[in-house]
């Protein structure tokens, strides 16, 4: 919004023509971190009373860690403080004609709801479990599925009128529609490999992407501070990606494919960092918030979507490492105890508590050892795919 106020002004006088540094990408991208970090931090104080004194605390649940039950009663929902930063921040700072980014604001803002009414759930019927899974992921299937049937042809289009022109004819077409190069499967540290995909595939693909890391970083957010910095982290990283895959040149010069637009997502990528770091001035141990599913489902959602429009999904898993092995650690351990408890009539298990920053609480680790060393291995794996850069 505020480029258009300010191409406005630069048009009236020349002596307004300082206005131009809002045309660089670069400059607004801090400007949006800087204000989501900024609302965050005056935000936060009333936020957190105010979710104190509608009684929105966290309910512990029974069988979980007896050094928890001092979380009980933390107002939870701190999410929403993160999406208002985020929302605000990107809304003031991108160029509103990009539809890359309405896209990422629509799938974060909607797993947010579904967080919302999880957490709502949690809360007003104090129910430790919240939403049944089976309608949480209906909702976030179709979310993600609507995603990747506007995706699957805004990649290689750069305009909503041709990408439903293109939608048409796909449908006309009996479903056949050849996608450029650029829609395949990336392979990183390889020099222009790509698997093609198809349309179904690429929808299949970003459905897993955006619903699996929707659900992972939902799945890491156990600790205080344990989600939010990996985060901050890998989305950051990911707003690297967007700033080379949406420039012709730095594309073209790393072996990137060059879409044009997804540089704009750098904006989103600088508001989220921004308004996590300052959801973890507030998260940091021992917490005085918790951002709940109303954040933790968003922003997984909104990495995965990103992660998909820079056609960097194996860099994803890469850089979030320690969300994929939370989910894996979490499914392994469930098919674990049904197969021994189907086998040997009684349930076995592979570790002491899943997810995996439980196993470590219970092997012995401090809380705040599990965070800290987690976000270090983050740091070492974000550095790993950010070397895909150059490394071809």
């Amino acid at each position: 919004m505020l480029i258009w106020l300010a191409q406005w002004l630069q048009s009236l006088s020349p002596e307004l023509s300082f206005f131009r540094v809002f045309q660089y990408l670069t400059f607004r991208a801090v400007m949006a971190a800087m204000t989501a970090l900024l609302i965050g931090l005056l935000a936060g104080p009333w936020v957190i009373s105010r979710l104190t004194a509608l009684k929105i605390g966290q309910p512990v649940r029974g069988y979980g860690l007896q050094s928890h039950l001092v979380k009980s009663g933390t107002p939870t929902m701190g999410g929403v403080l993160i999406l208002l930063s985020i929302a605000i921040a990107t809304l003031l700072w991108f160029d509103w004609s990009n539809r890359f980014v309405w896209i990422v604001l629509v799938v974060t803002l909607g797993f947010g709801a579904i967080g919302w009414a999880d957490d709502w759930r949690k809360v007003v019927r104090k129910d430790p479990e919240g939403m049944p899974s089976r309608e949480k992921y209906l909702w976030q299937s179709l979310i993600g599925l609507i995603a990747a049937l506007y995706l699957v042809f805004s990649i290689s289009e750069s305009s909503n009128l041709k990408v439903l022109e293109l939608f048409l004819n796909w449908v006309r077409s009996g479903f056949d529609v050849n996608l450029p190069p650029k829609a395949g499967l990336m392979l990183p540290f390889f020099k222009e490999v790509s698997y093609p995909l198809g349309v179904f595939g690429f929808v299949i693909l970003t459905y897993l992407v955006i619903v699996g890391s929707s659900n992972a970083v939902n799945l890491t957010d156990g600790l205080d501070g344990l989600a939010i910095m990996p985060v901050v982290m890998v989305g950051s990283a990911l707003g690297v990606f967007a700033y080379v895959t949406g420039s012709s040149v730095y594309a073209k010069y790393l072996f990137l494919p060059y879409i044009p637009g997804a540089g704009e997502l750098l904006i989103f990528c600088a508001a989220m960092a921004g308004a996590g770091l300052a959801f973890l001035w507030f998260n940091t141990h021992p917490a005085q918030v918790f951002m709940g599913d109303v954040g933790a489902l968003a922003l997984g959602a909104a990495l995965g979507t990103i992660a998909i429009i820079v056609r960097q999904e194996i860099v994803l898993a890469i850089m979030g490492g320690i969300f994929v092995v939370e989910a894996l650690s979490v499914m392994a351990q469930v098919t674990y105890f049904k197969y021994t408890k189907k086998k040997y009539g009684e349930g076995r298990r592979i570790l002491k508590m899943a997810p995996l920053h439980h196993h470590f609480e219970k092997s012995g680790w401090k809380e705040t050892q599990v965070v800290v060393r987690f976000w270090i291995i983050t740091m070492l794996l974000c550095l790993v795919g950010l070397s895909t850069l150059k490394l071809r």
